[in-house]
């Protein structure tokens, strides 16, 4: 039996990550898993999620004596050919070095998963059925990228509901294919970038987080509603619901907090009178 808070070994809680969202699910041009191992063995107390490890994450992870971080995008993507105090990236690897810090991302697995981003994000919508845009050949049923998702809402309705549950009312991107009265029954669904998901999906409206310009004419010359909500806002509320999840495979041998310095990037500026 596990004893409340007193830490976990380092390999187990990648063992029960693993169990979580298996890393072989991710696509293959990811990078995921453990990606820093300290030299020594790691007992971990203390565990730092959050979606995008810049350096005020990597300071806070510090100032809070973190033993694990959980970087659901991997800031170790192309390959490292040096490590030096010349750029963001490796001085986030120096600091995770230097402080005997781990750190693992799951990126891509944790999307595919049931229960997973895909399907957080998808919780901004009444569900009638739910199923993958592109199911995983051999895993269990449910797995795969993006969702397809039928409902029965209005567009406008839909639009306040995703600012909602993103807990973004600021910015909020609607290419309109259809006016905010427009009863919508199909939602194509992909966090982060999902221009290439979604391609050719037969829906009322696709969410994502990006797209470039010539994709959202592509989807208004078929008919069809884009909404876009920034990259990181459609995947990092995941967070929340993971954190619970994980203290609970745990069995409370650790503690899991969620990064206070994790935002995105871009914001929404007013202009000034």
């Amino acid at each position: 039996m596990t004893k409340q808070g007193c830490g976990m070994d380092l390999m187990q809680v990648v063992k029960q990550l693993e169990r979580f969202a298996p890393t072989t699910l991710a696509e293959k041009w990811d990078n995921v898993g453990l990606l820093i191992e300290p030299a020594k063995d790691k007992v971990v107390q203390k565990i730092l999620l959050t979606n995008d490890l810049t350096e005020p994450v990597m300071s806070e992870a510090v100032d809070k004596k973190v033993d694990l971080i959980i970087s659901y995008h991997p800031p170790i993507f192309k390959p490292l050919t040096r490590i030096t105090m010349g750029h963001w990236k490796e001085r986030v690897v120096a600091s995770c070095l230097v402080n005997n810090i781990a750190l693992y991302s799951p990126h891509t697995a944790w999307d595919k998963i049931p229960g997973g981003v895909n399907d957080w994000l998808a919780q901004a919508v009444d569900i009638e059925d739910i199923k993958p845009l592109i199911p995983e050949p051999g895993a269990e049923p449910d797995t795969g990228s993006g969702r397809l998702v039928k409902t029965n809402m209005p567009l406008a309705k839909i639009v306040s509901a995703l600012q909602e549950h993103i807990e973004n009312d600021v910015h909020m991107a609607c290419a309109n294919g259809h006016n905010s009265n427009f009863n919508v029954k199909t939602v194509g669904i992909c966090a982060g970038s999902g221009g290439s998901v979604l391609q050719g999906v037969p829906a009322d409206l696709v969410i994502t987080g990006e797209m470039s310009h010539h994709e959202v004419l592509d989807f208004n010359h078929n008919g069809t509603t884009v909404l876009l909500c920034n990259h990181s806002n459609s995947e990092r509320g995941f967070l929340r619901q993971f954190q619970g999840q994980f203290v609970d495979r745990l069995k409370g041998a650790c503690s899991v907090m969620i990064s206070e310095m994790d935002t995105d990037p871009l914001t929404t500026k007013q202009r000034a009178n």
